[in-house]
């Protein structure tokens, strides 16, 4: 399609503006081949006529679609021109409040001025590991491809950001630095991250100052290399600086100031190590003031000391050496105030004993008469001899700050020095990441040598910039295998030959430095002869001769020449630098003992910045006679030197681009000055990417997105198979231009244009049908609207007609009444009318007439008041006026005197002196006197005037006063006439006065009378009325103080139990709180124990270095001793072969930090207990006094009032525990302080631990209680439900019925949705029968088989066993194939809870009588037993009797029958004996060499746990307290050695945690504590432990137990992790809801699901798998909740966090798929029985941003529904969904800001947490609920497969 015929009538174009750079503006008419003016309208409402260019003819640029400006990438976008650029910042920085934005390689950062909240270790550990594209725009995105690039192909890297002053650029680096330290951490123990970082604030302080521009700009540019190591862990760094500015040191412009650390010094001057010092304000020194600024608002100098001194500590800088650094400093502060005074006008001297000379001497131990001296002379060589000539007062002056500079450049260099020595690492570097933080492109009204070696520096980047880009270009179409045409871009390589070539400008600059007499104007002549009109890059200014021109690549810069060989030169005197050598402090003479520079027999000040290199280069070597001739490395040589090593670091590695932009010169935060903005992108590169871009193919899709995006511009038969050949037959048909696309491997090409064309047919075809629609729908609801309207209409009309008749009958019966009516009721009013008007008229005429003649008597009265005042005033204004006149009449007298006087003492005065005397002193004089008389003389004349002007003002006053006189006498005749009148006047009204009293006096008797008697009549009847409404009032006042009795009542109750609640309920989340406290600090406990096992074993291996033909031993028998807290006596008993192999390892002491910690904490604890104590009192109070209104209430509430007081008899309980805890812990920690009584086996420690767990221990208890009574409701709720679902679909079909006559476009809506609903639940249940069916065979074959292999195993063991045994090995496999059979219907009635519910009923039945049965069993067999031995002895002595009686023959011939001898039975005890030695081998079998598979499947839950507590109970019977500690102290590290080893397995750790669980259970449950012996059998209590208390040893696996759990979610949460995005957010699991948007050069991840991509089917199979292992393992069932309570949590906190850093997720198609899989996950919960887990809550952020995402968002209504909607989201995460909110297709609308605004104002009171992201590392505190075995422990039979035939049963 040719690119005119996109301009048609309402297109959008971009026409130039000088104030906006680019205005919008939309087409009126269509544009034809030819026209010369398109008609636009622009957006302000004017129309207007754009004529366009005759000679180029070039059209306006196309504006994109709406649905892609605000994209992430630049690069995305259809149309890329700079206007289209320019907007899609502008909307991103205005409108989103987004600060990055992508553009192709790269990042385009706008400085906000304000605080973000983006940079916190949770989004570092959102980006780390995702992909480029993945995510939204950050800092941390390039640095997280850097690092990944580093790791993937083993090539270093650079980021380089650059910008203007106050872009951001420095800032930008330190977050790139902190993401690097953050994610890969260092290889060694001395947290080298932590040093890379503590290097900024001591570069911020000696390199940044405030200017202009910036608070903190960077006065050098500097880059950084972070080393790593093989592992790709940060291992050192190496800074290399260039071209400080150290002409800020001795100058600052105003509103400026010097560098930050002069002002940090002067704000702890008062410190007491400072003194020494002597500093003061800023404002004293002449080097801070100049700028008069020396505060920065909310910047504290004397913290930003701190900081500094701290970081220099952590880099190695001693205290000497840092007071060295800040002794230099005043020094130099001090050095600035030294003063000098001209002799004459070519010296000068310093005044004597100069204070501020004397404390620089002083701090630089130097000596003062020396210094004094060379700082106001200066030394010349010749060839013969040297001489030694002062200076000018100006040139000491210079000479002065030059020093100063120097010294300040010498210390800089120093420090950086010994930065890099602390960062270096003694490790091999494997790669590098260098972070270029650098100056742009400067250009200012006067530009002189900085600016060009800025420039110059900026060119060579540009350069390597557009190579860069253009080769990724180039190897992104050949992998593509699109040819590819030679794009023309800007080449600045003549630039750069100009500056740096041979005989180029720098050439030019050293060679004139080296000439004796060259100055700048000769350079200038020089640069002119040799480049003017041969270089088309230099050019020559036209009113200027020491100026030159020269086009760089982003603009035309004029530079000054004035300077610039002083600038190049540098150098300072040398007997200057002499004596500071000579200092006596040791640190000066450091800083220039590499100083190879010859001082210049011409001295020179130097000002600018000076390049500073990684290494200093040698000292020169020769005799000292050569120092004059030789001269140093010009400045611009150094800088040439050092940018030419840079840039080949940057082509050695691979370049990453931040671009940073400076949006205004006001630094107003979120401010967009778009000329600003243009400036600085087309200085950056950034149009130059885009043009590169442009100019091939940019717009770039995969054939899938293509398919997925464009399938509406396809017909049914173009749909082929193969997406790529569909895709370009479409293309084909849409395109002819076969120039405008090419066709990739993998990808699609378009031209610039080519996609808007295609959303463009997109959205007509989508119109069109949405067009159709619409027209068949409104069709149909108006026919129907319009057949019901007319219905209506003939029924309204038949009753309107029948009411109207008769109403039109009564109408004429009432007109003939009525006017009867009127003939009577005219009458009465007309005469009644005449009577009232009659009356009315003489009223008035009184009335009237008495008011003409009260109207005629005041103003007779107000004239003749009016000439009484007229009279005074006058006379007043006329005494005014003389006395005025009177005054300035004086006045000018007594000036004249004066001045007459003045004359008259300067006459007397000259001739007072002798004239003769002054003309010999002052030859000149003569002339002054002359010039002085002269004036004299024009002064009388003047004075004359003023006579005149007098004499004149005398004679007018004069006059004036004749007149006042003779008005004055007139008025005071008139005066005395007024008052005769007055008087007559007042005698008048006193008898007019008289009158009126007497008849108003009358008048007021006859009213009192009157209202005297109305009064009467009106008080009875009031009384009688006020007696009614009062009896009323009683009543009703009765009746409502019985009702509020009542409420009150209710009321008090009600509150009672509210109260009740929330106090549990802060209880258990205060409980919750310590506990997770308590949980954290364990895990430190336990990193900090790994970190300890890790530096042993790296100690062994450093010290124990096998020697040639040595055998390493395995692994697993290596001592790991634990820092448990174990009695003194464990250590007697370690393994003896790790004493031998370390004999001179010692005990490692404990954390006195952590066991500070945790004693505070008790402290704490203590408070709290007593809070709660008192609290406790406080409600028992209540309690006992609401105890007799509770006894009245309903029998229902009894459960409830029981429930109650167990709860308070538990916490009474409780606080007693308390107590004698706290009284243990006092005894304990009272005791006399020892270095045993922290170590680990010491009693206060252990009774620290106690005291820290049985909050705890108590919780899981009580929580146990609620959850048994929360199923049984929950149980009770499911069998009512059904019920409810039924109902609540009949009453929903209802309302829609009742809808219908409402509207029918809601009828429409439903039965579209209610169709939608069916199909798809339809789907569903097929699909799910369908797996179900097939999950079932599968499961029931593999149980067939597994079945079959456990019974042949269990008969060959069983045919082995002696008879006795049998029986009970038959019990066990029984209750083991019940155990397993459970397992089965639980999963196959899991649909049905019914069913289920009643299967388990019966089987719990059914071993509850095989149970009893045994029992008995037992029983009559003792009883048997009992029985046959009392036979037996009566059967021996009737056997003896006989004997006696019986003769020997009888004996003998006797014939002898046989007798049957009964094997005596034995009754085992629940023990296993082993001997000592064979502990190892326990341990070995039964712990570290076990597979957990195999032990899930073929043996019962928790055997390890049960075959381990049952040797602890042969030892505890043996009352041998070493076995016991001995097997104890194994297990435990055993346990801990499988953790480390094969943690990583889900199988293992959970194994673990199973059986160390059930081993805590089986501790307390025959520990012989009466709260856990109450759920044991009688022979179960029998088995209880004797002689030892083993609760210590339960606090220690309670905390292993911990433990594990946290690195079972850990191995969780890795798992997890990959899958959670692509499942929840990326894949489409309802197809065809998401749209696909164009992307930019970085992709994002598909959406459509691909072979190795995680779909949301993919995480429920983890789950399930996660599942069934904990199950198959034994694990308890609250247990289970936790952890999937943990799961879903972690699944919904990364979910929401990639959505809140995803701009391209944020869409209303999102929203729905994100809550179709949350249904989907909670239909899996209810699969499960795991609704009551706690895990749907956590779940509730993410369903309420999904929720954010679908609702309407326009009106202030909108705003108040989503602020009660989202109680889950904080305010930050709101405001930052609807920023993100992006509409997919161009049926959609944007968020306004003005709804953004609103939603803030109405959040602004809500309370919470300012941070974005959740913390998806967060883990719920664990407990542990006490859950006692029903399993007797003589009953369980050790297999054979464990090998523990050395064990046996006793």
């Amino acid at each position: 399609m040719a690119a005119s015929e996109l301009y048609t009538k309402f297109a959008r174009v971009w026409i130039p503006d000088p104030e906006e750079v680019w205005k919008s503006a939309e087409l009126l008419k269509d544009y034809k081949p030819g026209d010369k003016v398109l008609l636009l309208h622009l957006e302000d409402g004017k129309d207007l006529e754009y004529r366009l260019d005759p000679k180029t003819k070039e059209l306006p640029h196309l504006r994109n679609p709406d649905i892609l400006v605000g994209e992430n990438d630049l690069t995305a976008l259809s149309y890329l021109h700079e206007p289209a650029v320019l907007h899609n910042l502008r909307v991103r920085f205005i409108d989103s409040k987004l600060i990055y934005t992508y553009c192709g390689i790269v990042l385009v950062a706008i400085n906000p001025y304000e605080q973000l909240p983006i940079y916190g270790e949770d989004i570092i550990n959102a980006y780390s590991g995702q992909n480029m594209g993945d995510m939204d725009p950050h800092i941390f995105a390039v640095a997280e491809e850097a690092y990944k690039q580093m790791a993937r192909d083993e090539r270093n890297q650079s980021i380089i950001v650059s910008g203007e002053s106050g872009a951001g650029k420095t800032v930008s680096a330190k977050y790139a630095m902190r993401y690097f330290a953050t994610v890969s951490g260092s290889a060694s123990e001395a947290n080298v991250e932590e040093k890379v970082l503590a290097s900024n604030p001591i570069m911020e302080s000696i390199g940044n100052a405030k200017t202009t521009r910036n608070d903190n700009s960077s006065r050098f540019g500097k880059y950084i290399e972070i080393g790593f190591d093989k592992r790709y862990r940060i291992i050192g760094a190496n800074m290399r600086t260039y071209l400080l500015e150290k002409s800020r040191v001795v100058f600052q412009a105003e509103e400026e100031r010097n560098y930050h650390i002069f002002y940090q010094l002067c704000a702890s001057a008062k410190l007491p190590e400072f003194n020494m010092l002597r500093l003061g304000n800023a404002n004293n020194f002449n080097y801070t003031k100049q700028g008069g600024s020396p505060m920065i608002e909310g910047v504290d100098d004397a913290k930003e000391m701190a900081h500094t001194r701290q970081a220099c500590t952590l880099l190695g800088i001693s205290d000497s050496y840092q007071m060295g650094i800040f002794r230099i400093l005043a020094g130099i502060l001090h050095l600035g105030n030294v003063g000098f005074t001209s002799r004459d006008s070519d010296s000068c001297t310093i005044p004597p004993k100069h204070e501020p000379l004397s404390i620089f001497c002083d701090l630089m131990g130097v000596d003062y008469d020396e210094m004094c001296h060379w700082l106001c002379h200066r030394k010349l060589a010749t060839a013969t001899e040297t001489y030694i000539k002062p200076i000018s007062k100006l040139q000491a002056t210079n000479a002065r700050d030059a020093l100063a500079k120097h010294i300040y450049a010498k210390l800089f260099n120093w420090i950086v020095d010994h930065v890099n020595q602390a960062l270096h690492s003694a490790v091999k570097q494997h790669s590098f990441i260098g972070v270029l933080d650098i100056y742009g492109f400067e250009t200012f009204e006067i530009n002189s040598f900085e600016q060009f070696c800025i420039n110059y520096a900026n060119e060579k980047l540009q350069q390597q910039f557009n190579m860069h880009v253009f080769k990724l270009e180039q190897e992104e179409y050949m992998k593509e295998q699109i040819p590819w045409t030679l794009i023309d871009f800007y080449d600045n390589q003549p630039c750069i030959n100009l500056i740096e070539s041979k005989l180029g400008i720098l050439d030019l600059l050293d060679e004139e430095c080296k000439m004796p007499k060259g100055t700048d104007d000769t350079w200038a002549q020089k640069l002119y002869n040799t480049h003017l009109n041969k270089c088309a890059l230099f050019e020559k200014p036209r009113l200027s001769n020491k100026a030159f021109i020269i086009q760089h690549f982003a603009d035309k810069v004029e530079y000054q020449c004035e300077g610039f060989l002083e600038k190049n030169k540098d150098t300072v005197f040398e007997e200057q630098i002499k004596v500071l050598k000579s200092s006596k402090f040791k640190m000066l003479p450091e800083l220039f003992q590499d100083d190879e520079k010859a001082i210049s027999p011409t001295s020179a000040t130097s000002s600018g910045r000076t390049p500073l290199t990684r290494t200093p280069s040698k000292p020169t070597k020769g005799r000292p006679g050569q120092m004059a001739k030789e001269h140093k490395k010009t400045v611009g040589h150094q800088f040439r030197n050092s940018l030419h090593l840079l840039m080949e670091t940057l082509n050695a590695t691979t370049p990453h681009y931040v671009r940073c932009i400076k949006p205004n010169d006001f630094k107003f935060p979120f401010t967009f000055d778009e000329k600003r903005a243009v400036q600085q992108l087309r200085a950056c590169g950034v149009l130059e990417t885009i043009r590169i871009s442009a100019a091939g193919f940019p717009s770039r899709w995969t054939y899938q997105e293509f398919f997925s995006r464009y399938r509406v511009l396809m017909k049914q038969k173009d749909v082929l198979s193969d997406r790529k050949q569909t895709c370009k037959n479409v293309l084909e048909k849409l395109i002819l231009d076969k120039d405008k696309y090419q066709f990739g491997k993998t990808k699609i090409f378009f031209r610039a244009g080519q996609v808007a064309y295609l959303e463009k047919l997109r959205a007509d075809k989508l119109r069109a049908a949405c067009i159709r629609i619409q027209k068949t729908i409104r069709g149909w609801l108006l026919r129907k609207k319009y057949l019901r309207m007319r219905k209506a209409a003939i029924t309204v009309q038949r009753y309107v007609r029948g009411h109207q008749a008769r109403c039109y009958a009564k109408f004429l019966r009432r007109t003939k009444a009525a006017t009867i009516i009127q003939k009577y009721w005219r009458m009465y009013t007309v005469r009644r009318r005449y009577k009232i008007r009659r009356t009315a008229t003489i009223v008035l005429q009184s009335y009237l007439r008495g008011y003409l003649a009260r109207n005629r008597y005041r103003k007779i009265l107000r004239e003749h008041k009016a000439v009484i005042i007229q009279k005074w005033v006058r006379g007043w204004l006329a005494r005014t006026y003389y006395k005025r006149s009177m005054h300035a009449i004086i006045y000018l007298q007594c000036c004249f005197r004066r001045m007459m006087a003045k004359r008259e003492l300067k006459k007397l005065k000259i001739e007072a002196r002798s004239v003769e005397r002054y003309k010999k002193l002052h030859i000149g004089m003569e002339n002054k006197i002359m010039q002085l008389q002269r004036k004299v003389d024009e002064q009388n004349k003047d004075y004359k005037c003023l006579m005149e002007k007098l004499t004149n003002l005398e004679g007018i006053y004069n006059t004036e006063t004749e007149k006042l006189r003779s008005d004055l006498e007139r008025l005071q005749l008139s005066e005395e006439e007024a008052r005769i009148a007055t008087g007559r006047v007042l005698s008048l009204q006193e008898e007019i006065a008289k009158l009126r009293k007497d008849l108003e006096q009358t008048q007021s008797e006859k009213k009192f009378i009157e209202e005297r008697a109305d009064r009467y009549k009106q008080e009875t009847e009031q009384l009688v009325s006020d007696l009614k409404e009062e009896n009323s009032l009683l009543k009703q006042e009765k009746e409502a103080l019985n009702h509020l009795i009542v409420e009150q009542a209710k009321e008090m109750t009600e509150t009672m139990e509210k109260k009740l609640v929330e106090e549990t309920k802060q209880l258990e989340l205060d409980l919750n709180d310590e506990r997770l406290r308590y949980q954290n600090l364990l895990n430190e406990f336990s990193r900090l124990e790994e970190r300890y096992d890790d530096l042993k074993e790296e100690m062994t291996l450093m010290v124990n270095v096998p020697k040639p033909g040595h055998k390493r031993t395995d692994s697993t028998h290596s001592s790991n001793e634990s820092e448990y807290t174990f009695s003194s006596e464990i250590a007697e008993t370690e393994d003896i072969p790790s004493r031998t192999e370390e004999p001179s390892e010692k005990k490692v002491p404990l954390d006195m930090s952590l066991f500070l910690k945790l004693q505070k904490r008790v402290t704490e604890l203590e408070q709290e207990k007593q809070v709660m104590q008192d609290e406790l009192d406080r409600k028992e109070e209540q309690v006992l006094r609401s105890k007799a209104k509770e006894e009245e209430r309903p029998q229902i509430r009894g459960a409830e009032l029981e429930y109650e007081s167990l709860k308070r008899q538990e916490l009474e309980s409780e606080n007693k525990k308390l107590k004698n805890e706290l009284n243990e812990l006092r005894k304990a920690l009272s005791e006399k302080s020892a270095p045993e009584m922290t170590a680990p086996g010491a009693p206060a420690y252990r009774v620290l631990m106690e005291q820290l767990t049985s909050v705890s221990e108590e919780l899981d208890v009580r929580k146990e209680e609620v959850l048994i009574l929360r199923s049984q409701l929950v149980s009770q709720k499911e069998a009512i439900q059904p019920k409810n679902t039924m109902t609540d679909s009949t009453i929903l079909l209802e309302d829609v019925q009742k809808m219908k006559d409402k509207g029918e476009i809601a009828q429409a809506y439903i039965g579209l949705k209610e169709t939608n609903r069916l199909l798809e639940s339809q789907l569903q249940s097929q699909k799910r029968s369908h797996e179900n069916e097939a999950e079932a065979l599968r499961g029931e074959i593999q149980s067939l088989k597994e079945e079959n292999n456990r019974q042949q195993q269990l008969l060959a063991q069983n045919l082995q066993l002696p008879p006795e045994a049998r029986i009970e090995a038959s019990l066990q496999h029984e209750i083991t194939r019940l155990t397993n059979e459970n397992l089965y219907f639980e999963e196959l009635y899991a649909d049905d809870p019914e069913k289920y519910q009643s299967y388990r009923i019966s089987l719990y039945k059914r071993m509850i009588d095989l149970m009893e049965q045994l029992e008995k069993q037992d029983k009559t067999v003792r009883k048997l037993k009992k029985q046959l031995k009392v036979f037996a002895k009566k059967i021996g002595e009737l056997e003896v009797g006989q004997m006696e009686n019986i003769s020997p023959g009888q004996i003998i011939d006797e014939p002898i029958r046989p007798v049957n001898i009964p094997r005596k039975e034995k009754d085992f005890q629940g023990m296993l004996e082993y001997k000592k030695e064979d502990e190892q081998k326990l341990v070995k079998n039964l712990i570290l060499e076990l597979k957990p598979r195999g032990v899930a499947v073929n043996l019962i839950p928790g055997l390890p746990a049960y075959i381990l507590f049952m040797c602890v109970r042969h030892a505890d019977y043996l009352n041998d307290d070493q076995k016991v500690r001995s097997l104890l102290t194994s297990t435990i590290n055993s346990i801990k050695k499988v953790l480390k080893k094969r943690g990583d397995d889900f199988e293992t750790v959970s194994f673990w945690l199973s059986n160390t669980c059930r081993f805590l259970h089986c501790l307390k449950q025959y520990s012989g504590e009466e709260g856990f012996m109450k759920h044991n059998t009688s022979r179960q209590n029998e088995h209880c432990l004797t002689n030892f208390d083993l609760a210590e040893y339960r606090q220690v696996l309670s905390d292993l137990a911990i433990q594990i759990y946290q690195q079972l979610v850990r191995v969780l949460e890795n798992i997890l992790q990959p899958m959670i995005v692509s499942g929840m957010l990326e894949h489409e699991t309802i197809q065809g809801v998401s749209g696909v948007k164009p992307t930019g050069l970085r992709k994002r991840t598909s959406s459509i699901a691909d072979e190795g991509t995680y779909t949301l089917d993919s995480i429920l199979r983890q789950l399930n798998s996660f599942h069934s292992v904990m199950c198959q393992h034994g694990m308890d069932p609250e247990l289970i909740k936790q952890v999937v309570k943990q799961m879903f949590y972690i699944v919904g906190a990364v979910t929401l966090n990639n959505l809140l850093l995803r701009k391209d997720m944020c869409s209303w198609s999102k929203g729905m798929q994100i809550r179709y899989n949350v249904s989907q996950l909670e239909e899996w919960l209810r699969d499960k029985n795991l609704m009551n887990s706690g895990a749907k809550e956590t779940l509730e952020p993410l369903i309420q941003a999904a929720q954010l995402l679908q609702v309407k968002k326009k009106t202030d209504d909108d705003a108040e529904a989503i602020c009660s909607m989202c109680n889950a989201l904080t305010t930050a995460q709101i405001v930052k969904v609807l920023n993100l909110y992006t509409p997919v297709n161009e049926f959609e609308e944007r968020v306004s800001v003005s709804f953004i605004r609103t939603i803030q104002m109405r959040l602004r009171d809500r309370k919470d947490s300012p941070q974005l992201l959740m913390d998806a590392k967060h883990i719920f505190p664990v407990t542990f609920p006490f859950n006692p075995s029903s399993l007797a422990l003589e009953t369980i039979q050790i297999p054979a497969s464990l090998g523990l035939g050395f064990i046996s049963r006793v």
